[in-house]
This record gives structure tokens, sequence and C-alpha cells, in this order.
């Protein structure tokens, strides 16, 4: 296992989105309660500006400030098609798959029946303990799995979860930074683990040249304040098209049901987000195992 993992900074910008969001966007179809106290106090400053609306003055925070803002205008819709999903369909065990700072397992009460396994890389799965002490409720089963070098399966089995059992997986944020082999490989290490009335829910981004360029204007922007941006050590590895997703899971047995656009999904909440220019670049598709 590699030792220079460290814990994610990307599943902190992400949580700051859902934070600035929470009671204030979309009201009726998200809520996140958990995202706030998951942040630590420097983290919650930037928060706290977006929640209040009132952008700084200084270039170093108004960096900050724009960058929360732009993470809570992709979470509003992102959350709220995957946590659909999962509704409609929790299973007796429910999977997130680099977890990050998810709060699903304390927020959502339609898993409280269910067995909710957490898995992520090491470092961040060290950091999501520390930061969910904060947070009542029945944690889930951590799972510490590198997704690049160590096999999901084994991880899983050791820690409970039973394959031949129906499975509700949770693949939200990171396709994008493994290489195509490693999500197929991924892919298949799910289906080995999903009994009959499984599902499976993947967040994707497809291919534009205009999310590099603002990657791109993104790292520009941070630099100008002295730092380096949350995806320095975080690349993106790999797009796809909701068809090239859609053969992938049917050669390994799932039947996509559904393929959600998010800039569909923000147009359809009754107080619709800005239609930031990545939401009709990443999608949500909701696929079943009968």
């Amino acid at each position: 296992m590699s030792k220079t993992l460290t814990a994610s900074r990307t599943a902190v910008l992400v949580c700051q989105g859902r934070a600035a969001a929470d009671g204030l966007v979309a009201p009726d179809r998200f809520a996140d309660p958990t995202a706030m106290p998951l942040l630590r106090p420097d983290e919650r400053e930037a928060v706290e500006w977006v929640r209040d609306g009132t952008p700084p003055r200084q270039w170093r925070q108004r960096v900050d400030y724009e960058t929360v803002r732009a993470s809570r205008d992709m979470m509003v819709p992102r959350t709220v098609a995957i946590d659909d999903a999962v509704r409609e369909r929790p299973g007796p065990q429910v999977v997130i798959l680099g977890a990050g700072l998810d709060g699903r397992a304390w927020r959502m009460p339609e898993l409280a029946g269910a067995t909710v396994f957490e898995v992520d890389q090491p470092a961040s799965q060290q950091d999501k303990r520390e930061r969910s002490a904060r947070l009542s409720g029945r944690p889930p089963a951590f799972v510490p799995v590198d997704f690049r070098t160590e096999r999901l399966s084994a991880g899983l089995a050791a820690a409970g979860h039973r394959a031949g059992e129906a499975t509700t997986w949770v693949w939200e944020g990171v396709v994008p930074y493994l290489t195509e082999a490693e999500v197929a490989a991924t892919v298949a290490e799910i289906a080995a683990g999903s009994g009959p009335g499984s599902r499976l829910v993947v967040n994707f981004q497809t291919p534009a040249a205009s999310i590099g360029f603002g990657r791109l204007l993104a790292r520009v922007l941070m630099a100008s304040t002295g730092r380096s941006t949350v995806w320095k050590n975080e690349p993106w590895r790999s797009t796809w098209t909701p068809a090239a997703m859609g053969r992938l899971l049917a050669a390994h047995g799932y039947a996509v049901t559904r393929d959600d656009a998010l800039a569909e999904t923000a147009a359809g909440l009754a107080t619709p987000v800005p239609r930031r220019s990545s939401l009709p670049h990443s999608c949500v598709i909701i696929a079943d195992r009968d």
C-alpha cells in the first residue's frame, strides 16, 4: 500500500458545498445536517460566507467563497439524484464507495434498518472517523480500501458484507479519479458482491473540453492566492459517456433503469440552483440487478 496517501481535500470541498446549501437551497428536496459538524472551524468560515450571500472583498477569501459556492451548486442536484435512487431501493446492505465525508449513514432514516459500509482509502477514512465523532447515531462499518491497489471484495468480506444478498451501492465522485481499467475492475468487484435485487448508483463525468478549462482556471485562481487547488494530488483519469458506462454495467449483469443529467435535476428543483457550466457534464446512472 502506498505510504504517500493523504486525506482527500476534495472530500472537504464537497462537504463544504453540502453545508452551504443545507436548509437554504431546495429545502423541500435537499438537506444535510451532518455536513457542518463534519467540518473543522477553519473549513466552516467560507461556508458561512456563502450561506450569508456576502462575497468577501479580500481576494484570497473571495476565491474560497467562489470555490465553495460552485461546490454548493453541484452538490445539491447530485445529492438529490442519488438520495432519491437510494430511497427507492435501499436494500438490506448499503455500500458507499469512496465515502469521503458522506453523512448518509447518519442522516437518512431509510437506512436505519440496513447495514451500511463505507469504503475509502485509509488516510481519508481515518480523517472521517475523527470528524464523525461529533455525529450522533449508529456509525457505518468502516472499510479501508485503496481502489487503485487493493481488492474491494476482500475488504468488504472482512467487514461482514454478504456477497449473495441484495446491496445498494453508492459510487459518488470517485469514477473520474480512476483509469478506465480501474473503473472496469471495480465494476467487476461490485457485480461479484451483488445478489439479486441489488442497485448501483454511479456518478461520473462525461467528456467535455470545458471541464479541463474550468479546472485549469481553478488552478490559476488558487495559485494567485499562493496555494494549490484541492485537485493537485487528485487528478482526473477518466470520463465516460452514458452509453459507454451503460455497456460496462450491462456486461456485468446490471441493467440501466435511469440516466439523470444533473442539469435536468437542477432545473426540476422548486428552488433551482444556478446552472453552473459543469452541471451538463455530470451524470448519475441508476442500474439494477434482478
